[in-house]
């Protein structure tokens, strides 16, 4: 046991290092349903925490469409989707995504951060050049490195550097061997801003890129239904891939890939989570159908979710708080320090707000922040109660005079 001690001394130390910059995540446990108001350590609390933008992790027909395919199918298919993993209801997920995005074809993951992993590895190998956002989520940037490829970043949402960047690699009218991917964040999620998609669509074409866009914090979101930022921009055709997620605004959990038939045909070949990994369960595949449904069917939630972003973004600029260049119902109220964000976390959370301090890594240091998530759930009360709270504490503070 002491020489176990001695090998791992390393993560002790490390540990308390994070410990005295105030870097130890601190969990706090849900004990409810997901909602406008959820129980966490035992207390009610208004939930402005979480990626529930459209009230549909404990919607009714979700939950009554996951009961019923278990009563059906059972809990997990127990399988690889190449082996035995493949119910009827995967592949009703996989079409009534595409019909939903609009595009030829669908592949479902365990998780948007699978699908990443899945895709890019697939897509360049050695040889080829990746020129990706430098704010891209953690899920590219680990794909990135799985492909053995050289990644070129580029300053964020800058199409100018990006440009220049791209000349610097590939000059026009000398053939290329290699291909080559630019990749982007639809919304990103620390910031709220939006990617300038038409622009990288236009680079995209003149130097023959393959173009593809993670759009998990964009579904239910942007565009019309919820459909994304390919639909909000009209891009339809000429984004390559798509990335999407089914555990934000759709409620449930999995991750999935649209494109062209050809790129989804590929990826069932050789995209490795589709391969060597257990398919999405029953239940889970079945309330995602539904979810999928309900967002084809009607806007209102999403009508909501924008009502709800535009009156607490005017109120809580209005009180003087720096809310950064927040394009989307993400709303980071700017901080600065860990130790200033956690405090004032945890000062909402003692008067009923839930809304967790981010800090280095997820962000870089000194841009430590709470991230505000709006939802649909929430009432006009919820938003006045929220706001007054952290009015209230911004003054002790002294974050707002």
């Amino acid at each position: 046991m002491k020489t176990q001690a001695t090998k791992l001394n390393w993560l002790s130390e490390n540990l308390k290092e994070l410990g005295s910059k105030g870097l130890l995540i601190q969990k706090r446990v849900i004990e409810s349903p997901m909602g406008a108001k959820i129980k966490v350590n035992g207390k009610w609390v208004l939930n402005f925490c979480s990626n529930n933008y459209l009230g549909l992790a404990n919607n009714p027909l979700l939950k009554k469409a996951a009961k019923k395919a278990i009563d059906k199918y059972g809990i997990g298919p127990t399988a690889v989707r190449t082996i035995a993993g493949t119910t009827k209801l995967h592949l009703k997920l996989e079409e009534e995504l595409a019909k939903f995005k609009k595009t030829e074809a669908v592949i479902t993951f365990q998780s948007g951060f699978m699908a990443n992993l899945a895709t890019i590895p697939a897509l360049v190998g050695e040889g080829d050049i990746i020129f990706s956002d430098e704010l891209n989520h953690a899920s590219i940037i680990d794909a990135c490195r799985l492909s053995k490829v050289e990644v070129v970043r580029y300053n964020h949402t800058d199409t100018k550097d990006l440009e220049n960047k791209i000349k610097s690699k590939l000059p026009l009218n000398i053939p290329l061997k290699s291909k080559t991917l630019i990749v982007t964040d639809g919304v990103f999620s620390m910031d709220g801003d939006i990617s300038p998609l038409p622009e990288l669509v236009k680079l995209s074409e003149k130097y023959n890129a393959i173009l593809m866009v993670d759009d998990a914090h964009g579904e239910g979101v942007l565009g019309k239904n919820g459909r994304g930022i390919v639909d909000h921009f009209n891009l339809h055709g000429k984004v390559d891939i798509e990335i999407g997620t089914m555990s934000k605004a759709i409620g449930v959990v999995g991750g999935y890939v649209a494109g062209e038939k050809v790129i989804i045909d590929w990826l069932r070949l050789r995209a490795r989570p589709f391969l060597f990994s257990s398919a999405m369960t029953i239940p889970d595949v079945a309330a995602c159908i539904s979810a999928v449904k309900i967002l084809q069917k009607s806007d209102k939630q999403v009508l909501k979710l924008w009502d709800n972003t535009k009156y607490f973004k005017e109120k809580i600029k209005g009180l003087g708080f720096d809310i950064g260049k927040s394009k989307t119902p993400i709303v980071p109220v700017m901080l600065g320090e860990v130790k200033l964000a956690q405090e004032f976390s945890k000062r909402l959370f003692e008067n009923g707000i839930f809304a967790m301090a981010i800090g280095y890594p997820t962000v870089p240091e000194g841009s430590a922040r709470i991230r505000v998530m709006m939802s649909a759930a929430h009432s006009k009360n919820d938003l006045d109660k929220a706001l007054e709270v952290f009015s209230n504490v911004g003054k002790k503070l002294g974050v707002i005079s």
